[in-house]
């Protein structure tokens, strides 16, 4: 996959819902689009804010968190595309996209390559393109999302298929989590200075009310436990918290995703 940049004059907001979620939106100052909105309202206030236009929705899974604003949204935009997982299972989604598919966004010259990263949920997919990544909730800053329907197996793979993208890419997750999992993050690997450096880092921008998002991949690939199981370091400490030898990269990560569901 290759990498280009965002058309001059777009611009990529994350706007706050609930507690920590990140609806992400693109837009040119005056049409928009947004990724996972959980909530409608706070897109619309940020939509009346800056006198935009909702032209597009873009869904990762089924979540509710993550879903739960599609009908006010588009009753307040009628005939707007909404594009998600296929499968059916998502109301108010009007065309499914899967691992391959180029969904257009003519209206702000956006095209996005769609990867199919099951894991968290098994519908899981992410939007590639102008060197962002839409990743919902499988890759997080320093961490990666619960298993709730996916196998470790499938978990590592969606994982080493974000991870083989250019390491510039933006890291647009869903979830302020950052803290918290650089906090188990040193418990696996207390010696990474550039985890120690970058905590340091994430609690300034927190204590400044600024997002940590978004990160890019290659901060991922030297600071995040769950993209660094064939690292010497993280095998080691997740043989330490298990007792136990582990013989791949896939027991490791299986080990590692355990002991933060126990952290």
């Amino acid at each position: 996959m290759t990498t280009d940049v965002l058309p001059s004059g777009i611009s990529l907001v994350p706007i706050e819902a609930f507690t920590d979620n990140y609806i992400w939106c693109l837009h040119n100052t005056h049409d928009a689009i947004v990724i996972d909105p959980g909530d409608a309202e706070p897109v619309l206030a940020f939509l009346k804010k800056h006198q935009l236009a909702l032209k597009a929705i873009l869904i990762t899974h089924h979540h509710h968190d993550h879903t739960g604003g599609i009908a006010k949204l588009v009753s307040a935009n009628p005939g707007m595309p909404v594009i998600g997982p296929r499968g059916n299972h998502i109301r108010g989604i009007t065309k499914s996209a899967s691992q391959g598919d180029t969904v257009q966004l003519p209206v702000l010259s956006l095209n996005f390559q769609v990867m199919e990263v099951p894991g968290h949920t098994l519908d899981h997919i992410a939007f590639f393109g102008h060197g962002i990544v839409f990743c919902g909730d499988t890759l997080f800053s320093a961490g990666c999302g619960r298993l709730f329907e996916g196998s470790p197996e499938q978990m590592l793979h969606s994982l080493n298929k974000l991870k083989r993208l250019p390491d510039d890419t933006l890291v647009c997750c869903a979830h302020e989590y950052t803290l918290a999992n650089i906090s188990f993050a040193q418990a696996v690997e207390k010696e990474n200075q550039a985890l120690n450096d970058y905590q340091h880092w994430a609690k300034q921008q927190r204590e400044a009310n600024l997002p940590t998002l978004p990160s890019t991949l290659k901060e991922q690939k030297n600071i995040n436990p769950f993209l660094r199981a064939h690292e010497l370091s993280v095998k080691t400490a997740a043989e330490a918290y298990c007792e136990k030898t582990l013989q791949d990269d896939v027991a490791v990560f299986t080990a590692v995703r355990r002991w933060k569901d126990e952290f």
